[in-house]
């Protein structure tokens, strides 16, 4: 693969840039090179339980944006979802947990219905509300015991905000089992675009069983369907965003179609700026090199922040600890010069000491005694007089 047939110029074309024949030879490339590579591995190693074609089936491909700026300013612990024409977790092995606004009960008398359908209810081994799960789920031992257990998590958006008090770092460490948001409160109703207001009035006693402000069972099934096979972005305060969009045993077309809709929506909707924000769009594997299917020309976002040969870069507005410490390195260069300066001085005042002319002290020592000599014998002549 020539760099020039892998970087695409932005100014070809406004809308996507990206060339789909690019997205399927990456794609081609890569399940190629890791299916090759899994052989090679499995025929070397010695585990007589390892099964290539498992292996390959749940080795997933992931699509990399780069930016030129950072696309949020805070980690966002609640995922977005992007619907794929092929769907992510379309088997029926993997395993659903659904957390649900009380009470819990409706919404398993739902999965339990005849409406839902049997190959979905199979699936979906937990559903629990949030009052029954503060209680069942307090330990540390009980949130890894229920992470491990399921492999997909759903929870309503009404209460998918306070998750991470009740889960903690057992389910936010990281993105892989992160509880989807799926939205199950019935809509209001729309007369002329608008919605309808609530009846007002005193609160009855109602059986809250009967009354569960939901959607009927074929929107929740549709809604539970979608969320399973969307791909999750999870942004965070960095220029590079993951996003799972198939696996290794797809075919290319199939995974290029994938990946085609991911670039489109996640420009569209979540990169500030769009397209002259993008820099590149990568392909890879768990452990495989990233296989480029867009590179920009345009290295930065704003022509005003490029500085011209030459020419010297403003100061930054730094803040007040960086400006203390600058300050306390400038007196300690300081005092560091002074230290220096100390022996120079000494060595002045000595040589100007040395220039002086040279004082004989025997001789005024001898003027300084014959002075008092003739004092003494001035004394005793004078009180002899008066004596006398």
């Amino acid at each position: 693969m020539s760099k020039s047939t892998a970087i695409v110029k932005a100014s070809d074309a406004v809308a996507s840039p990206v060339d789909p024949n690019q997205i399927t030879k990456a794609s081609k490339a890569l399940l190629a090179h890791i299916k090759k590579a899994t052989a090679a591995s499995t025929a070397v190693s010695k585990n007589l339980l390892a099964d290539e074609e498992s292996t390959v089936a749940e080795t997933p491909i992931w699509l990399t944006l780069t930016t030129k700026k950072h696309i949020a300013d805070t980690n966002r612990l609640q995922p977005s979802k992007i619907v794929l024409p092929n769907p992510l977790n379309a088997d029926n092995e993997s395993t659903i947990c659904i957390i649900v606004a009380d009470p819990q009960r409706h919404y398993k008398n739902v999965v339990a219905s005849e409406e839902f359908p049997e190959d979905l209810r199979n699936r979906i081994t937990r559903v629990i509300d949030v009052t029954h799960l503060k209680a069942k789920f307090k330990t540390y031992e009980a949130q890894r015991q229920l992470f491990n257990d399921h492999d997909i998590f759903l929870a309503d958006d009404r209460i998918v905000n306070r998750l991470p008090k009740h889960l903690g770092k057992t389910f936010f460490k990281s993105t892989a089992k992160r509880p989807v948001p799926v939205v199950f409160m019935k809509q209001r109703e729309k007369v002329d675009g608008k919605r309808v207001a609530k009846p007002k009035g005193p609160k009855s006693k109602r059986d809250p069983v009967e009354n569960v402000n939901a959607r009927p069972t074929p929107e929740i099934v549709t809604e539970i369907r979608k969320a399973i096979g969307s791909a999750l972005v999870s942004l965070s305060p960095s220029t590079n965003t993951a996003i799972k969009v198939g696996y290794a045993s797809w075919d290319a077309e199939k995974l290029a179609a994938n990946v085609e809709k991911v670039i489109n929506e996640l420009v569209e909707r979540f990169v500030p700026h769009k397209w002259s924000n993008v820099r590149s769009f990568y392909l890879k594997g768990p452990e495989t090199a990233a296989l480029p299917i867009y590179q920009t020309d345009e290295l930065w976002l704003d022509d005003s922040k490029v500085i011209a040969d030459g020419a010297e870069p403003e100061k930054a507005n730094i803040g007040k600890k960086r400006k203390a410490a600058d300050d306390e390195t400038e007196a300690k260069a300081e005092e560091g010069a002074k230290d220096e300066s100390r022996p120079k001085k000494k060595a002045k005042k000595a040589a100007a000491a040395a220039a002086l002319p040279e004082s004989n002290d025997d001789k005024l020592d001898k003027e300084i005694a014959t002075r008092k000599a003739t004092l003494r014998k001035q004394k005793a002549a004078a009180k002899k007089a008066v004596e006398v």
